[in-house]
């Protein structure tokens, strides 16, 4: 891709953007760091619980986290809270689960209710956000969002590390995660935000971490030997072993549930091969997985995401592609699809 591209990697908290501009160092390229849209549309339910008003929610299947909150806490307050059954999947897989969290499906607003747009991706104000300094829409696009993929009956963290667990036994090559073209049926929230933006590039926020650790120039020169990259985000940590292109095991936990010495107890653990999947899920995560050919070792730690201070006092190397820690996503987007080294 010679041209122009709007990469942005969804998170939690965050909705990291790189407009990417081929003609320029990637350090030059235009950057923002905005509340992610969960935070957005969180904030709108608050104000509207605030008023006393009910809630008509529209749109599409987006990230819950902060919004799902902000709703059980509007519908506690005794308010109303509508929704057309493309969005209230937000919220949960399985319609009749949400419809008993106490949201009303329906397809049009009823007037009393304050209408709140979902959507992973809000084109309109990036538009005008880029319009303020000057910046071109670029006609391609790139996105990162984590999806847990769909399943009525299973939970959402059992199966995506179900997902991950299938990827890792069949070669964990991160590359195949970028999704150009088809996406599979499971990923409803990457495909909900290719809807937003016909022929965007979708992948997993998990995937864009570690394409992106694998992009740092001080990283490159480990990946034969292997690394362990750890990627500590605002609600996940991800931690994957790597050796050249492939991903030999993984593992994922809430990082709510960690500090620095259960983390590192979890990391030597990995390094030794002996961490058990049973043992992330019991403590309340996704999982973990390790390829039969795994082998003890792994020394090389690098650690990103913008909890990364809990491991400062374990002296990993921290990773910062291009410069920009809060980028990394990016980077790996750019990486898995072939635009940089």
């Amino acid at each position: 891709m010679a041209e122009s591209a709007l990469i942005i990697d969804v998170g939690s908290g965050t909705q990291d953007i790189l407009i990417y501009q081929p003609e320029k160092n990637l350090e030059n390229c235009p950057k923002f760091i905005v509340p992610s849209r969960t935070q957005i549309v969180a904030t709108k339910i608050r104000k509207a619980t605030d008023r006393g008003e009910g809630i008509f929610l529209h749109g599409y299947l987006m990230g819950g986290g902060a919004s799902s909150a902000a709703l059980k806490k509007h519908v506690g307050a005794g308010l109303k809270a509508y929704a057309t059954a493309q969005a209230a999947v937000t919220f949960n897989d399985n319609l009749a689960v949400a419809e008993g969290m106490g949201i009303v499906l329906c397809e049009e607003a009823p007037e009393s209710a304050t209408p709140i747009w979902l959507g992973d991706v809000d084109t309109s104000s990036l538009r005008q956000a880029l319009e303020a300094f000057s910046l071109n829409y670029p006609l391609k696009a790139a996105v990162a969002v984590q999806d847990h993929g769909f399943s009525i009956s299973e939970s959402n963290r059992t199966l995506r590390f179900r997902l991950w667990e299938e990827f890792v036994m069949q070669g964990g090559d991160l590359r195949k995660l970028v999704f150009t073209q088809d996406i599979p049926e499971v990923y409803t929230r990457m495909r909900a935000v290719r809807e937003i933006i016909p022929e965007a590039v979708l992948t997993d926020t998990g995937t864009a971490a570690l394409l992106g650790i694998m992009a740092d120039h001080y990283v490159k020169p480990h990946l034969d030997q292997g690394i362990l990259a750890v990627n500590i985000g605002n609600s996940h940590t991800l931690a994957a072993a790597i050796r050249g292109e492939r991903v030999y095991g993984i593992f994922e936990q809430h990082t709510s549930m960690l500090n620095p010495e259960s983390l590192a107890h979890l990391i030597r653990q990995f390094q030794l091969t002996k961490l058990t999947n049973a043992e992330i899920y019991e403590q309340g995560g996704h999982g973990a997985t390790i390829h039969p050919e795994m082998s003890p070792g792994w020394d090389f730690v690098v650690v990103t995401g913008p909890r990364r201070s809990m491991a400062k006092s374990l002296h990993w190397y921290e990773a910062a592609p291009y410069g920009d820690m809060m980028l990394t996503g990016c980077f790996g987007i750019l990486a898995g699809m072939g635009i940089t080294e």
